[in-house]
């Protein structure tokens, strides 16, 4: 097993936390980092080396004009589950990027969504392995109701970090 990168060591500080507070300051943490998740008001319900886990209420700032979550905000919780899960697997001289996504609108949503996003081992060794490469990301979403209104395929790719000239 790999040492812990940045993201694992920044959330390992709250873990001295109860659980409650724990979650609102990771919440903190991961918004402040990305901050279109912490306008979209994302909840990280859930964020390991092996999964995550994320939810997105169906609230004004995020309906479309038939008041369901609006697509882009449908694709931006999916993205952000498999980005997360990715970027708690990426090694510390690389960067994440998302290479491609294919998202496909199979039904209207009803309510709020989750998201959950997961890594094979086989996926986080190759990480840990290599210092550029590509993994297709597994990801559910469902809303409230049980359904999966959309199916998505996203390619997360990782790099080396460019060193920085003096």
């Amino acid at each position: 097993m790999s040492a812990p990168n940045r993201l694992q060591r920044s959330l390992a500080r709250l873990g001295f936390l109860p659980g409650p507070l724990r979650r609102v300051a990771r919440n903190l943490v991961l918004r402040n980092a990305v901050p279109l998740t912490g306008t979209a008001g994302l909840d990280f319900r859930a964020l390991t080396s092996e999964r995550s886990e994320i939810f997105i209420a169906n609230k004004r700032p995020v309906r479309n004009h038939i008041g369901g979550v609006h697509a882009a905000a449908m694709t931006l919780v999916a993205e952000t589950a498999t980005g997360m899960v990715v970027g708690m697997n990426v090694r510390d001289d690389c960067l994440p990027l998302c290479k491609g996504l294919r998202v496909r609108f199979r039904k209207r949503s009803t309510g709020g969504l989750t998201a959950v996003a997961e890594l094979t081992p086989e996926q986080r060794d190759l990480m840990a392995a290599n210092t550029k490469g590509d993994v297709n990301v597994a990801v559910t979403v469902t809303d409230e109701a049980g359904e999966q209104p959309i199916e998505c395929e996203f390619v997360w790719a990782w790099v080396p970090k460019e060193k920085t000239r003096p």
